[in-house]
């Protein structure tokens, strides 16, 4: 019976915690996507700082 009790009390713990991770997972997932965002934008705008110092208005055909 005491490991009944035992098991009961910390089932509610371990679900939290399982909840909790599932929860920071997302905020990692979320962030990691909007660092690919800025990354993607910091890129856009160092490009086309590029391009206006070299006084073409378009890029170069590779």
């Amino acid at each position: 019976m005491a490991k009944a009790l035992f098991g009961h009390i910390v089932a509610p713990a371990q679900l939290r915690l399982v909840e909790e991770n599932a929860a920071l997972r997302a905020k990692v997932r979320r962030l990691e996507l909007e660092l690919d965002e800025l990354r993607s934008q910091r890129d856009a705008a160092i490009a086309h700082e590029l391009l206006s110092l070299t006084g073409d208005n378009e890029p170069a055909l590779a």
